[in-house]
């Protein structure tokens, strides 16, 4: 469902097992890995920057995660938008997700819809074009995960602990509030949930970050070459980026740190039934807010 941090364990686990015997073959391994999920995009930077992003040389740096639910004979649509901005400067980390049901422009197409209906239309470039004219913002790298992923991914970390704000039970499964471990069938009906709880779609966004927080300290601190070779199994051809395994090299070189100062936040909005559907509305002045607060935290104002 999301997996930056996925590229952070595998690379952290190389650099932990280094100097063992089997440094060779899990550097090989992983850039294989790496190879395969990169799928480059046509744009070699955005129209919202003057240059390219320099990862060595520590630019602010942001990553648009997409959680796609892809079906034979339909290309899907991004159930989970998550935005990450990065500024190794500060060491420092901003997350949140962009409701799916969102009203905007459709780059692209000219028309005015939900925002995860720019994945079925055009994929990850409409997407990502889609979603910079909405934050004001470049975005610089995307990963897209296939869903059928997240339960490998979280069975190869053999499962994830978060802060769960209150009881619930749902698929099945029980779910006591505060600190709780899940494995990866509980993880991802924890992140599913989203009628029972107050907040509907913007709690469940709260529960996603929250094992995605969980995975990149988990992946992190891997420190096993089992807990790699399942993770690299787990990614296969479930992940595609277009950064490349040089530049996963320099996130995990100097970025690591900004996991550490992790700040979470919600789009603000409201609900409305527009020609019989259901919209999530984002003001103008809520919009400027996070472009303001973005554009600083990436250095660009």
């Amino acid at each position: 469902m999301k997996k930056f941090l996925i590229i952070l364990g595998i690379i952290a686990g190389v650099v932990l097992l280094a100097g063992g015997g089997y440094a060779y073959y899990l550097y090989d391994s992983v850039k294989d890995t790496a190879s395969d999920m990169h799928e480059p995009i046509s744009r070699e930077t955005s129209d919202k920057r003057t240059e390219k992003v320099d990862m060595d040389e520590k630019d602010p740096v942001s990553i648009l995660l997409m959680g796609v639910d892809e079906r034979d004979g339909d290309q899907g649509r991004s159930d989970t938008m998550i935005m990450i901005t990065l500024n190794p400067h500060n060491d420092s980390m901003y997350m949140f997700n962009i409701p799916r049901d969102t009203r905007t422009e459709i780059i692209g197409r000219g028309t005015v819809e939900k925002m995860n209906h720019a994945y079925a239309y055009g994929g990850i470039e409409m997407t990502m074009d889609t979603v910079e004219n909405f934050l004001d913002v470049p975005i610089d790298y995307y990963f897209k995960v296939n869903m059928e992923a997240f339960k490998d991914v979280v069975n190869a970390l053999n499962g994830v602990t978060v802060d769960n704000p209150f009881a619930f039970d749902y698929e099945g499964y029980s779910f006591p509030a505060g600190e709780i471990d899940l494995n990866a069938k509980e993880a991802l009906a924890f992140s599913r949930m989203r009628y029972e709880d107050p907040k509907g779609d913007l709690g469940r966004n709260d529960r996603q970050r929250e094992i995605i927080k969980s995975i990149i300290d988990e992946g992190a601190s891997v420190g096993s070459i089992n807990k790699i070779d399942d993770l690299l199994k787990a990614v296969g051809s479930n992940v595609k980026t277009n950064m490349t395994f040089e530049e996963m090299n320099d996130i995990f070189k100097n970025y690591r740190g900004a996991r550490n100062n992790m700040t979470t936040f919600e789009v603000q909005g409201s609900g409305e039934m527009i020609d019989g559907l259901w919209y999530y509305i984002v003001s103008d002045e809520e919009k400027q807010s996070i472009t303001q607060k973005l554009k600083e935290h990436l250095e660009l104002s």
